[in-house]
């Protein structure tokens, strides 16, 4: 798989991802097909070319597809989305540091608030370790 980075609105420090193949080459079509260019946004806003889709635009955009496959868009979000990735590897891993990195979280403790890990997760991850 490629991996792309972009820049965490909220801390400023990059963060890279996975792209899979079939990801990378819808961008890449989508990026033919609109004329982009090196630097502007990929998705723009209403106001034009020189603004990025804001976040509310894109949470109802989430919405829309939700409800398009048949599912209640109540019970999804954009958040949920984001968080579901880093707990499934988690709870695949019991790695907290990878999930750190991947979520571009600069503490642990928010990492571990993040996924409502909580001290009965903790040790029975330790129980399956023998040393």
């Amino acid at each position: 798989m490629d991996r792309a980075t972009v820049r965490q609105k909220k801390t400023g420090r990059p963060v890279r991802f996975e792209l899979s193949e079939q990801t990378r080459q819808a961008v890449d079509h989508y990026l033919k097909a609109a004329n982009k260019k090196p630097g502007e946004f990929l998705f723009t806003g209403r106001r034009g070319p020189e603004s990025g889709m804001t976040t509310r635009q894109y949470a109802r955009l989430v919405s829309q597809w939700i409800g398009s496959v048949g599912l209640d868009p109540r019970l999804f979000g954009t958040h949920s989305l984001r968080r579901t990735k880093a707990t499934l590897i988690y709870r695949r891993t019991g790695n907290l540091r990878a999930v750190e990195l991947l979520l571009g979280h600069t503490k642990i403790e928010s990492t571990v608030r993040y996924l409502g890990i909580e001290v009965d997760d903790a040790l029975a991850i330790a129980e399956q370790v023998d040393v």
